[in-house]
């Protein structure tokens, strides 16, 4: 009699959002100056703005259970779990011109923006 049990691994899942690598160096770069405590940075969307919705990008001191982890080469990046579904196939970016500096998301869940660009509905 064959053992017919075979173990098969699945390949992880895609990550719910890409960082671009000025995204990644920008991770790096607010690691390098974080506090004592900070594991990593995390991405939330708070409920704000006309639209409903805001990307809200802070330091994180612990791991929550459910947040997806994503390891980059400057550290390590987090995505709050209730939010997730509203950045699913997003791509997270940072631009910087002779004004302005900030993340960009090309987010394909958002079905509108608010004016002046701060938030969005899904």
């Amino acid at each position: 009699m064959s053992d017919s049990s075979t173990t098969t691994k699945r390949p992880a899942p895609p990550a719910a959002i890409i960082l671009t690598p000025a995204a990644e160096k920008r991770v790096a770069d607010l690691m390098a100056k974080a506090p004592d405590d900070a594991i990593g940075v995390k991405l939330s969307t708070p409920r704000r703005g006309c639209s409903g919705l805001a990307y809200s990008v802070d330091y994180v001191t612990e791991e929550a259970k459910f947040d997806e982890k994503i390891v980059t080469p400057g550290g390590t990046f987090y995505v709050d779990s209730a939010s997730v579904l509203y950045l699913i196939g997003s791509t997270m970016d940072w631009q910087e011109d002779d004004f302005t500096a900030g993340f960009v998301f090309n987010n394909p869940n958002a079905q509108g923006t608010c004016g002046c660009g701060e938030s969005f509905m899904v």
